[in-house]
């Protein structure tokens, strides 16, 4: 991003590179767009083959007043190919990568990449994920028995913030009463339910699981899940399960028998220690599970009849996973065999049901891991949470920093962008277009107590619902749920409490998830940045039937003029917020407003 211009611009969507996933051998021309006004001579394609690069002359594929078009053929010679264009230009050459043009050398990481490795199954772009922690979503009003690790909540009480005690507080939440509640969730507009793990534990958060083998029966039990699921998909609804393959609870039937039994089949499920046995980063209740066992695959992750396996069959017939830890799965000390367990998670994922999807966690930079071979997608807090939650910051925030000993840092939109580009440029488009954006989760604070006042609410989950990628939304957050830590954040729904209940709030989720459901570009368009300046980001989705543009200002700000190649054909139409503005001259103008959400989709 050149101040206010639009620079060359390469993506992986459909405008650029044919739909479809190729095959080693082929040959898949790309295209890159070009200003009209650019002192590019020539444009060359730079790819890697075996190692060694290899620079081609790109051919002129058309042009008009505003921009020239350039194509070159990639050859699909590896299984993931990178490739990078080249602009000669008389002062010395430029390249462009994901990250935008570079007037010097740039290292291979950000290259784009063409992969022969299937993506995410279609329904997932066009999907709003929305995330359930089954305690606290709704009471069915079944008897249920107090476990001995429980400390028994009124449902309006609120949760605790940290400290012992966090993960007793049972407010009695289950199955049924999601299902109950569905109508809210159709109301909203999203169309897949995530839930945490149901499978019994010794804690709120069952990700301390004592067996894979059936539903927690204070969820409701095995039918309960059956008929949630039948439920959902009668009303053209998915469902996504959570599953813990990097531990188990110390209580699991599998950790029990090899406790009991260090011979057993069972004992080598675990990594032990001269001292004992190894947790989950020192956690005693969690068990790190060894991958290196030969035994643990078929009952976990390999094959139809592993736990991976059989929730996706019927009668359960989830849609797929979301696999906590995966950063740390198959992870420790001088063992690394995290992209083998994707891998064959992937492969069992996709022969029980072939449009299921596999979502990894990891709250860092994961583009190692997420090659497009294993995890379709992952929980893109490093690629959208965190610069979002910078961005959006209030003045002189005190508040933490997920993860870091220091307080919340207010950024700017250049730095944001930056970021924001970064962390999408080192992954294939495929993945970039399925990653699960998210403003937070079970895990973290909530929006509303992160952000300053409901304007900035409307430019954060504007954001969220226009930009490339799932947006998951954590139940509450759409009716205006508070909390200052995870624990705190897992408030139980509000469906009796009308001071807690902001309809005014609902309302902007529903009204910006109907302004994605309505627009294929920000759907599945690909994404081209505008402006990124301290108070306002500003970007372009589009495919070849839509372009869409997006304006998030913070705080007000100067305006701006859109550039020929966005104005031409006409007036853009006002999808949401501030009209355009014709000046004088006949230029298109973005009003300065602000904080504000602007949608236009351009002619």
């Amino acid at each position: 991003m050149t101040g206010r211009s639009l620079e060359a611009h390469h993506d992986g969507s459909e405008l650029y590179v044919r739909t479809g996933t190729p095959t080693l051998g082929d040959s898949v021309p790309v295209r890159v767009r070009v200003p009209s006004g650019s002192a590019a001579r020539a444009v060359h394609l730079r790819t890697v083959r075996d190692g060694e690069p290899e620079v081609i002359e790109a051919r002129l594929d058309g042009q008009d007043e505003h921009e020239r078009w350039y194509v070159a053929e990639v050859e699909v010679h590896n299984p993931v190919t990178p490739y990078r264009f080249l602009l000669d230009e008389p002062t010395g050459y430029r390249w462009l990568n994901g990250t935008g043009l570079h007037a010097r050398d740039v290292p291979d990481a950000a290259d784009f990449r063409l992969t022969v490795h299937p993506p995410a199954p279609a329904w997932a772009q066009d999907a709003v994920v929305y995330q359930v922690f089954p305690d606290r979503f709704a009471r069915s009003g079944a008897q249920q028995s107090v476990p001995d690790w429980a400390q028994p909540a009124d449902w309006d009480d609120e949760p605790l913030a940290a400290g012992p005690g966090v993960g007793q507080q049972l407010f009695g939440g289950d199955l049924p009463g999601i299902e109950q509640r569905l109508g809210h969730l159709e109301r909203l507009g999203v169309d897949v339910l995530y839930l945490t793990p149901f499978f019994p534990g010794r804690s709120n958060h069952r990700y301390d699981a004592s067996t894979f083998d059936h539903v927690d029966p204070l969820l409701g039990g095995d039918d309960a899940l059956v008929s949630l699921s039948r439920a959902l998909h009668a009303r053209g609804m998915r469902l996504m399960g959570d599953l813990t393959t990097n531990h188990t609870g110390a209580d699991h039937e599998w950790f029990r028998r090899a406790r009991e039994d260090r011979s057993s089949e069972e004992a080598g499920f675990y990594l032990w220690t001269e001292d004992g046995y190894v947790g989950w980063l020192g956690h005693a209740s969690l068990p790190k599970l060894d991958h290196g066992s030969t035994a643990l695959g078929p009952r976990l992750v390999d094959g139809p009849d592993s736990v991976i396996g059989r929730w996706l069959r019927e009668p359960y017939g989830l849609d797929g996973w979301r696999i906590d830890v995966a950063n740390m799965t198959g992870r420790y000390r001088d063992q690394d065999l995290t992209h083998d367990v994707a891998r064959r998670i992937r492969r069992t994922v996709t022969q029980a049901r072939r449009d299921a999807l596999l979502v990894s966690e990891h709250f860092h930079d994961a583009s190692q891991d997420l090659t497009g071979d294993g995890w379709h997608a992952n929980m893109n807090y490093n690629g959208f949470t965190r610069p979002v939650w910078g961005w959006t910051a209030p003045v002189g925030t005190e508040q933490p920093l997920l993860g870091l000993p220091v307080r919340r840092a207010r950024r700017g939109g250049a730095s944001t962008a930056a970021t924001m580009r970064e962390f999408a440029a080192v992954l294939p488009w495929s993945v970039t277009a399925a990653q699960w954006n998210l403003l937070g989760s079970h895990d973290t604070a909530r929006i509303r107590t992160l952000v300053d006042g409901r304007d900035m609410l409307e430019v954060a989950v504007g954001l969220l619902l226009t930009y490339p990628g799932t947006p998951m939304v954590f139940a509450g957050d759409e009716v205006g749920a508070t909390g200052t830590t995870g624990e705190h954040a897992r408030v139980t729904m509000p469906w009796d409490r009308p001071r807690d209940w902001d309809e005014a709030t609902f309302a902007l989720y529903r009204e910006l998830i109907a302004l994605r459901r309505g627009s294929v570009a920000l759907r599945r368009g690909g994404l081209r940045w505008w402006l990124a300046e301290d108070d306002v980001l500003a970007y372009v989705r589009e495919t070849p039937e839509e372009r869409v543009l997006v304006v998030a200002a913070r705080a007000p700000w100067s305006g701006a003029a859109l550039p020929p190649v966005l104005a031409r054909g006409g007036m853009p139409e006002a999808l949401r917020g501030s009209e355009p503005v014709r000046g004088a001259d006949g230029t298109v103008h973005v009003p300065g407003a602000g904080p504000a959400l602007t949608v236009w989709r351009l002619p």
